[in-house]
């Protein structure tokens, strides 16, 4: 028996087994390192059920094993070779997760390239500022893997059957590991979007199918989502619940505030990063003191979707509607939609001139083939209209200051929309180089004090206040300013910050409230309102069209008239959370509540049941063109 043990001992401890056996985990390190640290940035997303588990593991250990399997049985020269291309595609992408992480809270998807042009130009500056831990782990993985292909075991031939092998099992276990997830919903249900088969099938989660797939099977299957993905048929489920949505035909009931602005014009001032904590009299004197004569809606949140927040309010402004959240699909990629019930096509046949105003060309976000879509006579964008020698364009007095943008804003014969953007609160922060070296030295001349993020974020949004001041005073000049509607909000809260213990001070960061901003309207014979409904974004336009004195039916916006005393009021987020004000629920659970609130099962039940039918309406919408079947205009003068 001991002659028998020995024997086993040292087959088991054969050196040549042995030394096999540490190249594999050589070769396997770097990317469950990779995994691990991915996995760390993970944990800060609120979503778990038990039915991950498995999955999770399953699909780490499938897909490492493949890399490494494929190396290990390749002649050694093609090994290194796939094994240096593979790492290296997976590194790049696991350090683009870890810093857009930690930079947005949202990991990365390759949906999101579509953005790539207006973000292009801070890449550098957010790698720059992103956590020391995340390339710290990163110098570990790359040495490792570069230590293992330097110690690459040396094989004479490649094993074909081996090969074989090891992609059958491959794809058998791939094939299985979902079932693992439990069944889907196969119906239209308040939960689906927690369901994590429904999460893995749909893919349209980006944190949430991380923390189910982990880096592998999270990147490889985006790819296939976004790149190679065939278009589906028709789901007649789906078609019959949009008809259903749009069959109440009901006529928006008037209200105390409906027309009041009836007949004036209307400028929609769209707040590049101005958080609530920079709206305050010190640094915006302009903008704060309008309030003395507006609607003040003090609980809107500017919720993020669809992989972008700036176009994404855009969107909902105009049309009601905000990008997909139940499938992968970029806010900007619906422009060969048809909008009967857009903000501007609403103006337009009331006799409105619409022009929508920015920096940027035309061609970014598509957003001059979508603005003539939603109906906008032009889109005008700063660097279409003037060559420029520096950043000056950056600068958004410039959208006042610019000869052509001044002319065609001020000089109007008739009613007229204007849709103006602005832009300097956009990062980087920093006083060195940029507009924020341009506004610095303005400021301090050439002695420039070493300025915070947060004092460069205040400096910024006093250039959005100066350029507000600007417009006022052009508006006064023209004889407009009594006659001209002003509705003032911000895209997003400033996530863009890379200290983001900045934010920790003046907000509460620890769940989708972080997403507060300012909204307001403002109107010189207005007398000062303070509205403390929860309201949103998509809110916005029918709550203008009611105090426009538009008449529209309630079923054609997935928003309310916040001034209607029937709207409760309440917002929901992209991970299907919502808040009402009372309670803020996560998962389908009250997470935070009003003190000495008691939450009402039955109310949470039927609020998660909404909130789903809201998105399932405004999704599918989208993805069935669905008002082109719509024939009837919502207006009614």
């Amino acid at each position: 028996m001991v002659i028998f043990m020995k024997d086993i001992w040292k087959k088991i401890f054969n050196k040549r087994i042995l030394i096999g056996f540490g190249y594999i985990v050589l070769l396997a390190l770097p990317f469950v390192l990779m995994e691990v640290y991915v996995k760390v940035l993970a944990e800060q997303i609120n979503y778990f059920r038990k039915e991950m588990v498995l999955p999770n593991i399953l699909f780490n250990v499938i897909w490492i094993t493949l890399f490494v399997s494929l190396s290990f049985n390749l002649r050694r020269l093609f090994g290194r070779i796939l094994y240096g291309i593979v790492f290296g595609l997976f590194f790049v992408l696991f350090l683009t997760n870890s810093i857009y992480f930690s930079y947005t809270g949202f990991f990365f998807s390759f949906n999101m390239m579509k953005l790539a042009d207006e973000g292009s130009a801070y890449i550098w500056d957010t790698i720059r500022n992103a956590s020391t831990v995340i390339f710290v782990v990163a110098s570990v993985v790359l040495a490792l893997a570069v230590l293992a292909i330097v110690k690459f075991p040396k094989t004479e031939k490649s094993n074909l059957k081996n090969i074989l092998f090891v992609l059958a099992v491959f794809i058998a276990c791939h094939t299985i590991t979902p079932y693992f997830m439990g069944e889907p919903n196969e119906t239209l249900q308040w939960d689906t979007w927690r369901n994590p088969r429904n999460v893995y099938e749909n893919f349209n989660d980006s944190n949430k199918n991380m923390k189910i797939c982990g880096l592998y099977e999270y990147s490889a299957r985006d790819f296939h989502t976004t790149f190679l993905r065939t278009e589906q048929k028709d789901n007649e489920e789906e078609k019959q619940f949009l008809v259903d949505a749009y069959a109440e035909n009901t006529k928006h009931k008037k209200n105390k505030y409906t027309g009041i602005f009836q007949g004036k014009n209307v400028i929609f001032l769209q707040l590049e990063g101005i958080d609530s904590w920079l709206f305050n009299r010190k640094d915006m004197p302009n903008l704060y003191g309008l309030l003395k004569n507006s609607i003040s809606f003090r609980k809107h949140y500017s919720f993020y979707n669809g992989g972008g927040y700036t176009f994404n309010s855009e969107l909902a402004v105009n049309t009601g509607l905000v990008a997909p959240i139940s499938y992968n699909e970029n806010a900007y990629s619906f422009s060969g939609n048809l909008y009967n019930y857009s903000l501007p096509k609403i103006f337009k046949e009331m006799g409105y001139s619409t022009n929508a105003f920015h920096m940027n060309t035309g061609e970014y976000y598509s957003r001059e083939l979508n603005y003539k879509n939603w109906g906008y006579d032009n889109y005008y964008g700063l660097l279409d209209e003037k060559t420029y020698t520096d950043v000056t364009y950056e600068l958004d007095r410039e959208l006042i200051l610019n000869e052509n943008f001044y002319d065609k804003m001020f000089n109007q014969e008739g009613p007229f929309m204007h849709y103006i953007i602005t832009y300097t609160p956009h990062t980087p922060f920093n006083a060195t180089e940029g507009k924020g070296l341009l506004l610095a030295k303005e400021k301090y001349g050439e002695d420039i004090p070493e300025l915070s993020e947060e004092e460069c974020a205040r400096m910024y949004a006093a250039e959005t206040d100066n350029m507000v001041g600007l417009m006022l005073t052009a508006l006064e000049g023209h004889g407009l300013l009594e006659n001209t509607v002003i509705v003032a909000f911000a895209d997003h809260y400033l996530y863009t910050l890379n200290d983001k213990s900045i934010l920790d001070e003046y907000k509460q960061t620890d769940n989708n409230l972080i997403n507060q901003t300012p909204f307001f309207i403002w109107s010189s014979d207005q007398k000062a309102v303070k509205v403390n409904k929860v309201n949103s974004q998509i809110d916005i336009l029918p709550t203008v069209l009611n105090l426009f004195g538009i008449r529209y039916r309630d079923e054609h916006y997935i928003g309310n008239d916040i001034m209607d005393k029937k709207y409760p009021g309440y917002v929901f987020f992209s991970d299907y959370s919502w808040y009402d004000g009372t309670f803020y629920v996560e998962n389908g659970e009250v997470s935070k509540r009003k003190k000495g609130k008691k939450p009402d099962a039955n109310y949470i039940a039927d609020m998660n049941a909404m909130i789903n039918q809201i998105i399932q309406k405004n999704d599918l919408t989208l993805k069935y063109d669905y008002y082109r079947t719509l024939n009837e205009s919502n207006t009614e003068k």
